[in-house]
């Protein structure tokens, strides 16, 4: 249709000058365009040191990401007039920068690529629409003047990211000039998380996802912009999705879901992945989209190449995501250290290196490395700073049985994402939880709380905050058992609601309280041998429905969100007490009481037994 409809409106126009005896105008050129992309890098400025990964066939570990080493990356494409450089949302929360500075320093290091455009993502929203509309000034702060977008995100006009007008800070679509030729960037939120799982305004409406990117593209074409790229935070299954709804969208630049596309096989077990880099689905029209992302964290940057015809339609497109690692090369030595490579093996590795897409190996860009270096210097203190030791490896896992392995690279959690017991590091929290609370029986924490896993080896306290990033406070509430059920069950209907996006955030993990569970089964029968432990003897025994319980968790999930909706209708009652103590900083206290910390007893884990939504029985 759209290569129809252009056909014709050029015959219309051809007739129209012909017949007026002008000249017919030259058929629009093919246009071939490169995107660099990356997406959730959550205040990740720095790399994650000894991460293994297999180069020239051995084992070898490497400084993985980094935003200097990927401001190198990006500033390969320095003087090409062919190349768009997004960033598809979620730069907010996640490490002591964010902590420290609240957005400054990941600012400094974004204007340091000058992307192109941004989206909103969920966690941008974490802090309320005040700091969001602070972190976009940051960013306007220089000569980049990075367009931050989102069509579907509508703040109310006296608010802070709408002081006069709703497009004050936030712009449905920009449009980029490239080689001569306009190309549409359109920006979209992902709704149900982010009012559920962030802190936006309440007069902050979100829209649905569809008609508001539908209006935007429409909105473009009348302008006449042929060429649309979707700058997408809503997930890589909601992106396939959406290509089919939406008329006229050729590339979707997606974040959220911290997908990790491509064939990394050769690298490792470690680096599962979701899909094909690029991922092809079509429009509405039928017409070729192409759909990129590119993991998370700053360890990767996306390439997507498209070649559009005359018509305005994608004729092709290929790419890569490559992860970005650092100089600093170690293999195993015969007494099984880890000790840095010989020049020799150095050499070899970077000849292999050479014919290998899929890993970029970068010294870092210095205007980016002395930008970081302004803000390293004043958390260096309390990152060195050691709490304790993690015996093994605490792994992190989301929901039991998901296909992506969000421990990829850690030793000792290869395959932590098959087995029932789930997350090692969310129990862990959990129980630090229990044991903050002085009149707690039960503890809970929701799998997206928890961001990263531990390797084992010395903990520092920004281990500590980077596992637990957010500035939630504990609360106390009292519950039935049926209520405390109830929430379980709220929990995974909230992750396994497509509409959601929420990548399993919501999934629940206890301490005091341990279950099976049945994903296969409807709302009300998922939960089945719920058990508390009494803290006193130790004793497991069944929940009682009608017994009232004490519950600590954070107050996130204690006002409702992430989909608790049994939790927030408690609250709402006002029958609780706020501990005011941070969530991080009771980690940090269990930490340090026992020094050293490994994983729980196998009957102390919330899942003692799990079949996944698609059947299977978990061991």
């Amino acid at each position: 249709m759209k290569a129809r409809v252009s056909a014709l409106a050029a015959l219309a126009l051809t007739a129209l000058l012909v017949g007026c005896g002008g000249s017919v105008p030259p058929a629009p050129a093919p246009l071939e365009l490169t995107i660099a992309h990356i997406n959730d890098h959550h205040s990740n400025l720095d790399a994650f040191t000894d991460i293994e990964m297999r180069l020239d066939g051995a084992p070898t570990r490497v400084d993985l990401g980094g935003f200097a080493q990927l401001g190198q990356a990006f500033q390969a494409y320095a003087g090409r007039d062919d190349v768009l450089k997004l960033h598809a949302g979620d730069a907010s929360s996640g490490t002591l920068y964010y902590t420290l500075f609240k957005g400054e320093a990941d600012a400094a290091l974004m204007n340091s690529v000058c992307f192109d455009a941004m989206t909103v993502g969920n966690h941008e929203f974490d802090d309320g629409d005040a700091q969001l509309a602070r972190f976009i000034d940051l960013l306007h702060a220089g000569d980049c003047q990075t367009p931050v977008l989102s069509a579907n995100v509508r703040p109310q006009a006296g608010t802070p990211l709408a002081p006069t007008t709703k497009s004050d800070y936030l712009k449905p679509y920009t449009v980029k000039t490239v080689r001569g030729v306009p190309v549409g960037i359109v920006g979209v939120t992902v709704k149900g998380t982010t009012m559920n799982a962030s802190r936006p305004l309440p007069s902050t409406a979100f829209e649905d996802e569809v008609p508001a990117v539908q209006r935007s593209i429409d909105a473009l074409k009348a302008r006449g912009v042929r060429h649309i790229v979707l700058l997408s935070h809503l997930g890589y299954a909601a992106d396939r999705a959406i290509a089919a709804q939406l008329s006229d969208v050729d590339v979707i630049i997606g974040g959220h879901t911290h997908t990790l596309l491509g064939d990394f096989g050769r690298l490792g077990p470690a680096f599962s992945v979701a899909g094909p880099y690029p991922t092809r689905a079509v429009n509405q029209q039928g017409q070729p989209v192409c759909i990129g992302q590119a993991w998370e964290y700053a360890k990767a940057i996306g390439e997507m190449r498209v070649r559009f015809n005359a018509e305005g339609e994608v004729a092709a497109c290929e790419g890569q995501a490559s992860l970005i690692i650092g100089e600093r090369l170690q293999r195993q030595t015969a007494s099984g250290a880890w000790a840095e490579v010989d020049a020799a093996t150095r050499q070899r590795i970077a000849t292999w290196l050479t014919n290998e897409p899929a890993v970029k190996m970068l010294a870092p860009e210095p205007g980016a490395a002395a930008t970081l270096r302004r803000y390293a210097e004043q958390v260096d203190a309390m990152k060195a700073r050691q709490i304790g030791t993690a015996t093994e490896a605490l792994c992190l896992v989301r929901v039991p049985g998901e296909a992506i392995n969000r421990s990829a690279g850690t030793p000792g959690c290869e395959a932590a994402h098959t087995r029932a017991r789930g997350s090692d590091i969310a129990q862990l929290t959990a129980q630090a939880f229990l044991a903050a609370s002085l009149r707690a029986d039960l503890a809970l924490q929701n799998a997206g709380g928890v961001r990263v896993p531990l390797a084992a080896g010395p903990v520092s306290m920004n281990d500590a905050f980077t596992v637990m990033p957010f500035s939630n406070v504990l609360i106390e509430m009292p519950l039935t058992g049926a209520q405390v059920v109830a929430a379980l069950e709220d929990a995974v209907d909230h992750h396994l609601d497509p509409a959601q996006s929420g990548g399993g955030g919501s999934h629940p993990y206890a301490a005091g309280l341990r279950w099976h569970l049945d994903m296969t089964q409807h709302r009300g029968q998922r939960f089945n041998q719920v058990e508390v432990r009494e803290r006193t003897s130790g004793r497991w025994s069944a929940i009682d429905p009608a017994r009232t319980y004490v519950l600590v968790t954070h107050d996130f999930l204690a006002s409702g969100h992430d989909g608790y909706r049994t939790l927030g209708m408690a609250y709402a009652s006002g029958n609780y007490v706020n501990t005011y103590l941070l969530y991080t900083q009771a980690l940090v206290d269990a930490i340090q009481a026992h020094g050293n910390i490994g994983r729980p007893a196998p009957g102390d884990y919330s899942h003692q037994a799990v079949i996944t939504a698609e059947g299977t029985r978990l061991p």
